[in-house]
């Protein structure tokens, strides 16, 4: 079955808890089909009109508009939730900035005391171009659309921010999770409680400025399946190009470690080999590379492209 969930204040929400409830219970293999919202809780139409939305959970600090959660029939802790990315159409339009503000990437660029800039960008989805004009220039560049937000919830109690990645996924940023893909996320609560936003129209390794193309989406076409068969402690994921893991931690060498762990397990169990031979050949065909720097947390993804190792 087909659902549609359109953004709004009844479907928003900017925080993640095992408490919330679901705004939609589907079946195991259904597809939804989701508009989303820029992550400044607005959608800009072409005539310069804004509209603004609002949080059902009301919640007192700032979080990514994400649309849900969505509860899944039969999902219980221990199952995996597969979320396989059938199409993304960014809206017309999205935004980034760059300093203006202290952090520790700023501080670090002396750019905490700068002014602010922003670009502001002009999405063509038949060219997959974005571009964005800068006094007497344009600028262009090839979009990739992809979602930053992808989350079950966490088991812990209370309410948590959707700012740091964690172990149920959340605002991975990570840009190879385009269409086509399929992410994997451990589940944690009953009904899995799945939630997705924060729509990207380009993004480099990094997002070292704090944002991506920014963008509300047009359409965001998931199919949610609950797999009994797996068991994962951290998100991993199937694109057309590779197999990826992840690992979150405030330590960028831990968040490596974890990334590499989960790499080196499934070279392991895919190729029946000992850790120690998985960790020779992943030393040969596997890229780690920095997911995001800039979300509380650091982010670090291990990469196997197919075909590399036969």
């Amino acid at each position: 079955m087909r659902h549609v969930i359109k953004a709004n204040d009844e479907t928003l929400h900017g925080s993640f808890s095992k408490d919330y409830q679901p705004i939609l219970t589907v079946q195991s293999g259904d597809s939804i089909q989701y508009s989303t919202v820029d992550i400044g809780w607005g959608y800009n139409d072409k005539n310069g009109n804004r509209k603004e939305y609002s949080s059902r959970e009301r919640e007192e600090m700032w979080g990514h508009p994400i649309v849900g959660p969505v509860s899944i029939e039969h999902a219980k802790p221990g199952h995996v939730l597969e979320v396989k990315i059938n199409d993304i159409v960014p809206s017309w339009y999205g935004w980034n900035c760059a300093a203006g503000k202290s952090n520790w990437h700023n501080d670090q660029l002396q750019l905490s005391n700068s002014e602010q800039i922003r670009f502001d960008w002009t999405i063509d989805n038949d060219k997959q171009i974005a571009t964005a004009k800068r006094g007497h220039r344009e600028f262009s560049v090839p979009i990739r659309p992809f979602m930053g937000v992808l989350a079950t919830a966490p088991k812990e109690s209370g309410i948590h921010s959707t700012i740091p990645p964690r172990y149920c996924g959340g605002n991975i940023d990570c840009k190879e999770l385009t269409k086509g893909s399929t992410l994997y996320l451990p589940i944690s609560v009953r009904g899995a409680l799945f939630s997705i936003g924060d729509g990207h129209a380009a993004q480099g390794d990094g997002e070292v400025s704090g944002q991506a193309i920014e963008c509300p989406m047009d359409l965001v076409d998931v199919t949610l399946t609950i797999r009994e068969d797996m068991q994962l402690a951290m998100p991993y994921a199937n694109t057309s190009s590779a197999w990826i893991t992840f690992g979150f931690d405030e330590d960028l060498n831990k968040a490596t470690i974890a990334a590499l762990n989960g790499m080196i397990s499934v070279i392991q169990h895919r190729y029946a080999v000992s850790k120690s031979e998985a960790t020779a050949l992943a030393s040969v065909v596997v890229d780690l590379r920095i997911t995001q720097i800039v979300n509380q947390v650091k982010g670090v993804h291990a990469i196997l492209p197919h075909g590399a190792l036969r």
